[in-house]
């Protein structure tokens, strides 16, 4: 496959006329299927309310054994995560053979952008909690220079707190608008790893197969045994370098602080991926990914032009090698913070950029299909497995909620009197009534592993949050319209016009305690 089909970034990077339309199409086609499957619920409720009628019967039975499919996901992820947290892998790796053994190095990258110094410190002494000695740590803080004078203030305050804890300790400063970048987190995690590269690895000559790169947020906090639990996976694979390791990534560092459907957001979110870690096979890697420095550097490091580059590094490394990668999850966690700005209306609009930026990760659909097209390589059911499954993901994230909430009135509001008088007209919201109800378990259980997730965090908060908890967790059918199938929408349609997105960094606020 030629290397230039792997920087590809949107349509208009490609000279070829015929190619940039094919990809052109392909940017489009999500946003297509997306409006045309809600532009005909509507037409087929009014012209053929029947079949609309027999269709949501069928679609809400498919969504609750998709939400029963998912929960027992859910429950299998938890369970292997508590029994994760509790192994020592710093024993599992010493009694590995001696083939398998090597000094390994974790190279750790904390893009930032006006974080507080608050927020990177708690990241900081997240590391320094670890069980992983720090001797063996390189450890980068790239902050972006339109971050401003306070950024740089923040960034050298944390290097004269930690700078001789690990192996090796860098600052480094993302210039602004350089040629050819779409400015955010991607294109600040590949200057600092260049940055590291060049200025100690290389210096120190140590092999790249022997060191692991932690894509992490400004915020991520890792768990006690994180880097060792890591270590193990990658040591114990047989092909460690066509593999992305994925942890479990939990939303719930500052839950406490955040406004109830904020919160309510973050625990889904969390769940989500926590689900996405029981299907390996379908697995694309997300927020605090890991994956070997020999692996990046022959892929050509993250590319600098996407919104969504935790996602694009897989499909990368996927089409480079022919189809010869996947994510691995390692059922241990890291922490980042839910999201809080600083009044409701405003926390409530960041819900939706974020929800819309992820969303946005749509523009990987034009990506693939196209490297799909010229990598003939690639076995043809793979191809389909895990294109039509990510398909199918952002397809059902813009239109599931909307068709529920549509489908279950829109045949008896303008389906015409005829069918109005017919028995299924009549029961037809009774039985939609009934199987959501009967969803509302998943409610019920979602709603208690949110509280078995902080069981560890929170010693003593009172049964009175633990209550308002539970019930927060009803605003759940408000939520997946608003703040997940909308923003889904929103994000398909402007990929869809060509009013492509820029990378919008979460705003990150801690509230006093």
């Amino acid at each position: 496959m030629k290397d230039y089909c792997l920087r590809i970034g949107r349509a208009s990077d490609i000279e070829n006329k015929r190619e940039r339309l094919i990809y052109r199409f392909f940017e489009m086609l999500p946003g297509i299927l997306s409006w045309l499957t809600l532009i005909l619920t509507v037409l087929v409720s009014w012209k053929k309310p029947i079949w609309a009628a027999i269709f949501i019967i069928f679609f809400v039975i498919y969504y609750l054994f998709r939400t029963i499919y998912f929960s027992v996901h859910l429950s299998a992820c938890y369970k292997q995560m508590r029994i994760n947290e509790k192994i020592d892998w710093i024993e599992k790796i010493n009694q590995l053979p001696d083939n398998l053994k090597r000094e390994i190095y974790h190279l750790i990258i904390f893009p930032a952008y006006k974080e507080s110094l608050e927020i990177l410190r708690d990241s900081f002494k997240s590391l320094i909690n670890s069980d992983w000695p720090k001797d063996k740590m390189i450890v980068v803080l790239s902050y972006e220079e339109k971050g401003g004078r306070e950024t740089e203030k923040t960034a050298k305050t944390i290097e004269s707190e930690f700078k001789n804890t690990f192996f090796r300790f860098l600052i480094t400063s993302h210039p602004g608008n350089l040629p050819g970048e779409i400015p955010g987190k991607g294109s600040n995690e590949t200057w600092g790893v260049k940055e590291v590269k060049e200025k100690a690895i290389d210096r120190l000559k140590i092999p790249y197969k022997n060191i692991i790169v932690s894509a992490f947020d400004a915020d991520t906090c890792v768990f006690p045994k994180y880097f060792s639990c890591l270590t193990y996976h990658y040591l114990n694979s047989k092909d460690p370098y066509h593999l992305s390791f994925q942890p479990i990534p939990l939303f719930i560092n500052n839950i406490w602080q955040t406004p109830p459907i904020s919160r309510i957001f973050s625990f889904a979110a969390s769940f989500w991926e926590m689900m996405c870690l029981e299907r390996p096979e379908k697995l694309i890697t997300f927020s605090s990914h890991a994956m070997s420095l020999k692996t990046l550097v022959e892929v050509g490091f993250k590319q600098t032009n996407v919104v969504s580059e935790d996602s694009r590094i897989f499909w990368q490394c996927f089409l480079k090698y022919d189809g010869n990668y996947q994510v691995v999850p390692i059922y241990y966690p890291v922490s980042m913070d839910a999201n809080v700005a600083s009044t409701f209306l405003k926390t409530m609009k960041n819900v939706y950029r974020q929800q819309r930026r992820w969303a946005y990760g749509a523009e990987n659909v034009a990506y693939f299909l196209f490297g799909f097209l010229k990598n003939k390589k690639i076995p043809l059911p793979k191809k389909f497995s895990l294109g039509f499954a990510t398909f199918e993901n952002y397809w059902s994230w813009a239109t599931n909620s909307i068709i529920i909430f549509l489908l279950g009135w829109l045949p008896i509001t303008i389906g015409g009197e005829e069918f109005r008088q017919t028995l299924l007209s009549h029961n037809l919201p009774i039985f939609i009534s009934r199987i959501l109800t009967i969803g509302m378990i998943g409610l019920v259980l979602s709603a208690i592993f949110s509280i078995l997730l902080l069981s560890p965090k929170i010693i003593d908060i009172g049964r009175k949050k633990y209550l308002f908890l539970i019930l927060e967790w009803f605003l759940m059918p408000v939520i997946m319209i608003f703040f997940y199938a909308i923003p889904a929408l929103d994000a398909q349609t402007r990929l869809m016009a060509g009013k492509y997105l820029g990378f919008w960094p979460t705003e990150k606020v801690r509230k006093p305690r």
